[in-house]
């Protein structure tokens, strides 16, 4: 019988374990697909991303209402 208490004990740590990883990779993961989505729209409306923000790079091909409704498009 105390082998079968100690095989729930570890199930439920290792379930506590598990969910504490999941609750610190969440955000982590969420910021990081954030982060692509605007870099994405950044470069294919033209501009060149630097410093966390979309630049116009000078050429005359940046476009950015078109970075803007990218960002909207995507739910930035």
């Amino acid at each position: 019988m105390k082998e079968a208490a100690g095989e729930a004990n570890l199930t439920v740590v290792a379930i506590i374990l598990i969910a504490v990883i999941v609750a610190v990779a969440t955000p982590l993961i969420s910021n990081l697909m954030k982060s692509s989505a605007k870099k994405s729209c950044c470069t294919d409306s033209g501009g060149v991303w630097k410093s966390n923000t979309c630049t116009d790079p000078g050429n005359n091909m940046y476009d950015a209402t078109g970075y803007t409704s990218c960002l909207s498009a995507a739910g930035q």
